[in-house]
């Protein structure tokens, strides 16, 4: 029997989390998500978990009352009232944040993993590289095989840690013809650092200059989208680059259902933090496009090189440059290089197995606590 589970999750209508979305929509008994901090403050609705109201007669009437006391004591009841049996944190600070009411209730604890979240310098600091974690969650997951051997290097235990990549719904994202499609190329996601758009710009731009016919679409937003737009118009290219801000799951589908092959710059920032595994490279996988990247983190574990796509180096602009002409020239092999991804995502990265996958380690920590 599936155990009740609490989902808490930091952000609150986070457009490009779809991989926490797939936890609250496919675990199998999900009783009860909060979000807004890594304490949370809210519930799904939106509703706050300690009314405004509620919370400034409290810190007037009890004497050393804190707000991040009251809102442990609101989670507490919540995770009560709601008969949880295992946590999900979804971020390691989350997991941090939650560590003491868990404990105090006798609920296992499963912390979840992404990426800047494990890497991050200063995140690391200020959680103690994590040392609590390692010693008193009941697992933990990680979604790339560097970042399960970055977490040992903390002191995890290798018992405890769980490799799980995300999943994608296979029958939303169904396979294109790329040998059909124009030489167009897409990528979606965040425009942060570590996605480096900006690099996949500089890259295509030195393509075009090769290949006047491709065209490059990045959809996403993000702190520096004003400044890839910007940097499109230096390099004269905004004729064939678009950045259309947000696109919804289903545009995002059909883009790459128009698209050569899917492309993404991910590197890692001067701060630590890199990915975990993208997601939308599992989408592209999906859809049948042969997908042209970095060896980067997690992609390095879902791209075999010169199977379903082409991999370059960190920062190689020559390199992604070239992989851009290479299939915006050959749409044989991009046709097969997406068949062999859309092979691999139905194989390895079907949403309902990868969260089948996750719900058995939530099991694994509810009998384990109870056999304790």
């Amino acid at each position: 029997m599936s155990p009740r589970t609490a989902i808490l999750s930091p952000n609150r209508d986070a457009y490009s989390e779809t991989f926490i979305r797939a936890h609250i929509e496919h675990l199998p008994d999900v009783a009860l998500v909060l979000t807004d901090g890594f304490l949370p403050r809210r519930r799904q609705d939106g509703s706050l978990l300690l009314p405004t109201d509620t919370l400034a007669r409290l810190l007037r009437r009890v004497k050393g009352a804190t707000v991040e006391g009251a809102l442990r004591q609101a989670l507490a009841h919540a995770l009560r009232k709601a008969g949880a049996e295992v946590v999900l944190a979804e971020y390691g600070p989350t997991g941090m944040a939650a560590l003491d009411t868990c404990k105090a209730l006798g609920i296992p604890l499963v912390v979840h993993f992404h990426g800047v979240d494990a890497f991050h310098c200063k995140l690391l600091e200020e959680h103690g590289n994590y040392a609590r974690l390692a010693r008193e969650a009941a697992a933990v997951v990680v979604v790339s095989r560097e970042m399960e051997t970055h977490l040992l290097e903390l002191g995890f235990p290798r018992e405890r840690l769980h490799y799980n990549v995300y999943g994608v719904d296979v029958e939303r994202f169904t396979p294109a013809a790329p040998d059909q499609a124009p030489p167009h190329f897409f990528g979606v996601g965040r425009f942060s650092d570590k996605k480096a758009p900006h690099l996949t710009l500089l890259a295509f731009a030195r393509a075009l200059e090769r290949e006047p016919t491709m065209r490059l679409t990045i959809a996403g937003r993000g702190d520096l989208l004003e400044a890839c737009r910007q940097l499109a118009g230096a390099l004269g290219i905004t004729h064939a680059v678009e950045l259309p801000g947000v696109l919804a799951p289903e545009q995002v589908s059909e883009a790459m259902q128009r698209s050569r092959a899917f492309v993404q710059h991910s590197v890692i920032t001067s701060d630590g933090d890199r990915e975990g595994t993208p997601l939308a490279v599992l989408e592209a996988m999906s859809c049948g496009l042969p997908v042209i990247a970095t060896r980067h983190a997690g992609i390095a574990d879902v791209v075999a090189e010169d199977v379903n796509g082409l991999l370059g180096d960190e920062r190689d602009l020559d390199a992604m440059a070239g992989h851009l002409v290479r299939l915006a020239r050959d749409p044989v092999a991009a046709a097969a290089m997406g068949r062999a991804g859309r092979e691999r995502a139905l194989r390895d990265h079907d949403v309902r197995d990868r969260v089948g996958r996750l719900a058995a380690i939530l099991e694994r920590a509810v009998s384990e606590r109870t056999r304790g």
